[in-house]
């Protein structure tokens, strides 16, 4: 009788052990599984970014602050064609991919640069290059851009405080675009792009 009873105590604690090893792996299991926030975000901003560019080569009018000539005698563009300029508000926006902290910030570009060309503090001869902006696309800061990079855009230097994200994209070729990006209803979407820095645009 006790060797009976011996034997259903072992029996007993072997299966006990045997379960909770089994509880454990399921549980370590279980977290491996889950990626990190940060992990997550990454992927999404990167992915974000991507779509960005892919709309921005294969669908945007690029339409980006067109100018008026309003006499064909003209040798400078007096103000920009704010139409044009409402159009081109529409269209980002209706991309959900911009924030409106960007489409705010892109709206006071062009109202003060057709406010600037009224009061000719800004001065675009016609058949030149603005003297605003940059020499450059400002949607990359860029002239000449890899075939389809947005396939093989990645971002570096990921810092996110809450809703916030700041990071650069890169095509390789040690090239890269500041960019900035918050979260709107739990969706994040762009909220600043090197390109299109308020004070240095205008300067």
């Amino acid at each position: 009788m006790k060797h009976i009873n011996l034997i259903i105590i072992l029996l007993t604690v072997t299966l006990f052990s045997c379960k909770q090893s089994e509880n454990k792996t399921e549980s370590e299991t279980i977290i491996l599984a889950i990626p990190s926030k940060t992990t997550n975000d990454s992927l999404e901003l990167q992915n974000l970014t991507r779509a960005l560019y892919k709309w921005n080569e294969t669908k945007s009018s690029q339409a980006d602050f067109d100018p008026i000539q309003i006499e064909k005698t003209d040798s400078v563009y007096t103000k920009l064609d704010l139409d044009s300029h409402k159009k081109r508000l529409k269209e980002l926006s209706e991309t959900n991919l911009f924030s409106e902290q960007f489409i705010e910030n892109y709206d006071k570009i062009a109202l003060t640069i057709d406010e600037k060309m009224l009061n000719k503090t800004i001065v675009w001869n016609i058949g030149e290059l603005p003297s605003f902006g940059f020499d450059a696309n400002p949607w990359c800061n860029c002239q000449d851009n890899p075939d389809n990079y947005w396939e093989i855009l990645t971002i570096k230097k990921l810092a996110i405080k809450e809703n916030k994200a700041s990071f650069v994209w890169t095509w390789g070729d040690d090239f890269q675009y500041k960019t900035k990006a918050i979260k709107e209803n739990n969706v994040w979407k762009i909220a600043y792009l090197e390109g299109f820095d308020f004070n240095e645009f205008i300067k």
